[in-house]
């Protein structure tokens, strides 16, 4: 098991440097997971097809416009 940062304040705080600092620190492709898992979670709750998310599709064709 990982580290576990948290950080416990008011919702109307508007400080966010918490959350920029801890998402930085992830890397890329921990914050393209968490975003595909947000993503199949908003499919799931609206009743959506989320097989095919559109950041898991394939590329079919590709050309300079």
């Amino acid at each position: 098991m990982g580290l576990i940062e948290e950080k416990y304040q008011r919702i109307t705080d508007e400080s966010r440097s918490f959350d920029i600092c801890f998402w930085q620190s992830q890397g890329d492709r921990a914050i393209f997971e968490a975003v595909t898992e947000m993503l199949h979670d908003y499919f799931l709750i609206r009743g959506i097809n989320a097989d095919e998310s559109r950041l898991q599709r394939t590329v079919e064709s590709f050309r300079k416009v």
